[in-house]
């Protein structure tokens, strides 16, 4: 039984001590163990590395990087999909001590120019293309000097710091390399690697990733070796991962959800990853985890609620599976038992994090009791702490009180590159970060994210926390998906507005849904606007873009942010 808090602060145990290893140190460790069991398996590139071939291979690309000139320190940016070369430059990158920066997919031209520029990434390996995304054109467009230079020669204005692009796919642009080319110019028994690896620190910055930006422009979360090794670490150990679990990982790894909970659990456990295709699709999702035998599976819950109303679903064998970790935004409590029943995902987890605390800092485990886990996003990691503080005071707040959660500890990043300002804003003298999430924590140390201290809305001078009005609804039988969001208003300043995805086959009205409230939950919480939609606006990893609700609402609506139209 666990010490009942007296406030809102949790620190995570710590019998198992932080790894100190660089990421390529550990990753040759375990491939000596591990070396002839699956290691990756990417099913739409028909290619399997075993521990042994995968570290081969990596080898190889360390090598080739400290041959093109690149060196500790240096930041090469990889803008693509889920593929085997991914995996390739996350660890050849940390062999060779240099930065790894994720270049978000969906990122266009102007997007793509910032990031690279903002962290002086010297190198970038890019895709061609994906759907109506044209990466060459873009890359044409900032750097049109690359059609007539060397490979690796590249002087271009718009983007100064940029030397070398290496081209994913059977065919090189003038001026790109291919990537096949360009490993095949390493070798993965040079001694330089080991060299290199050797003058490595477990707190060196290896990798950047931006932040989504939807208040300014991204920020590039810069991660050390031992932020991310630890954090999948003890992800893979809530988990209870092994070397026979099969791992089934649609999230994209440019974010921390397939790098850190999917990668790097994997790997710091001899297990295997399984990729199913360079990005989610519900069908060959499922087709992998049948074909694989896959123990585990990672998802957003959109990903989840997608495979479970695919038309196909009770054609797959799932009963592998056990494990996985649903997160990347609030997981609905019904969605999480239809996983837990229908998907045989008996021992999934619920995870909570953030980039810049690389990323996870609660979750819950395989043993967590079934009611706990569908209502919060477990306890603190080992090493972190966790506080929950009222935001204007700072004070640290008692037992079930909202507040802003704060985390301390390894997994804090180094900084924002090159924004010494924002990392001060975000981390306070005592190393706390602050998250912007609005959380309780219960008298056992359970930790339930309310919402962004943004999201939450004031109606009337009563607090309201969309999360809690979106569990409710989703217990309405012809829901399957619903975003709560407020919208100006010249009476209460806010009112709710629900969007909802009817469940195949219904059609529920505004006066149903208003029926289904009415003496269930308060009279203020009863959302005022209710609208039918077939999807709602996502982010590329599956996240829902509130702000995009509210501005379709404001227009519609004829409302303006000052609250007096």
């Amino acid at each position: 039984m666990r010490e009942l808090l007296t406030t809102s602060y949790s620190c995570g145990e710590q019998r198992q001590p932080l790894l100190t290893q660089t990421i390529g140190d550990f990753f040759d460790a375990m491939a000596a163990r591990q070396g002839d069991r699956d290691a990756l398996v990417a099913r739409h590139q028909n290619r399997r590395l075993s521990y042994a071939g995968l570290k081969r291979e990596v080898d190889r690309l360390a090598s080739t990087m400290l041959r093109s000139g690149l060196s500790r320190g240096d930041r090469v940016g990889i803008w693509a999909h889920n593929c085997v070369e991914w995996v390739l430059m996350q660890l050849a990158t940390a062999k060779a001590g240099v930065i790894l920066v994720n270049i978000n997919p969906a990122y266009r031209t102007a997007e793509v120019e910032y990031a690279l520029n903002k962290v002086g990434c010297r190198a970038l390996v890019t895709m061609t293309a994906f759907k109506s995304s044209d990466y060459l054109a873009m890359l044409r467009e900032l750097a049109p000097e690359l059609s007539t230079c060397a490979p690796g020669q590249l002087r271009a204005a718009r983007l100064p710091e940029l030397r070398l692009v290496v081209q994913l796919g059977d065919a090189a642009e003038p001026g790109m390399l291919r990537f096949a080319d360009w490993i095949a110019q390493g070798d993965a028994d040079d001694p330089a690697v080991a060299a290199a690896a050797a003058a490595l620190d477990c707190h060196d910055p290896i990798n950047i990733q931006f932040t989504s930006g939807t208040t300014g422009f991204p920020k590039g979360a810069t991660l050390t070796h031992s932020n991310i090794l630890n954090n999948g670490y003890f992800i893979g150990e809530a988990m209870k991962l092994t070397a026979d679990d099969r791992l089934c990982i649609p999230v994209p790894l440019y974010h921390c959800f397939g790098m850190v909970l999917g990668n790097l659990a994997c790997l710091t456990h001899g297990a295997t990853i399984v990729y199913p295709n360079d990005a989610f699709d519900p069908l060959l999702t499922l087709e992998a985890v049948q074909a694989e035998r896959c123990t585990g599976l990672h998802g957003v819950p959109t990903m989840f609620i997608a495979m479970l109303d695919h038309p196909r679903f009770k054609e797959f064998d799932l009963s592998t599976l056990r494990t996985g970790i649903m997160a990347g935004s609030p997981c609905p409590i019904e969605v999480m038992k239809r996983v837990v029943r229908d998907m045989h995902l008996s021992e999934i987890t619920i995870a909570y994090g953030m980039t810049e605390t690389a990323p996870v800092s609660c979750q819950s485990s395989t043993d967590t009791p079934l009611d706990r886990r569908v209502s919060t996003v477990g306890l603190v990691q080992p090493h972190l702490e966790v506080k929950i503080v009222d935001p204007e005071t700072g004070a640290t707040v008692a037992p079930g009180t909202p507040g802003e959660l704060c985390t301390r500890g390894y997994s804090v990043m180094h900084g924002y590159w090159g924004d010494e300002e924002k990392t001060r804003e975000a981390i306070d003298p005592e190393r706390w970060m602050h998250t912007g999430d609005l959380a309780t924590m219960d008298a056992e140390g359970y930790v339930n994210i309310v919402g962004r201290i943004k999201d939450m809305v004031i109606r009337g001078g009563e607090n309201v926390y969309p999360r809690e009005i979106e569990e409710f609804l989703y217990r309405h039988p012809m829901v399957q998906d619903v975003q709560v969001v407020g919208v100006p208003d010249r009476k209460y300043g806010e009112e709710l507005c629900a969007w909802i995805i009817p469940k195949a086959g219904t059609e529920p009205t505004a006066d149903d849904i208003r029926a289904f409230c009415q003496g269930q939950i308060a009279h203020y919480k009863i959302p005022r606007h209710i609208r039918f939609v077939q999807t709602f606006p996502l982010t590329i990893t599956g996240k829902v873009q509130k702000f995009k609700i509210r501005d379709v609402m404001k227009a519609e609506l004829g409302l303006h942010e000052d609250k007096t139209a």
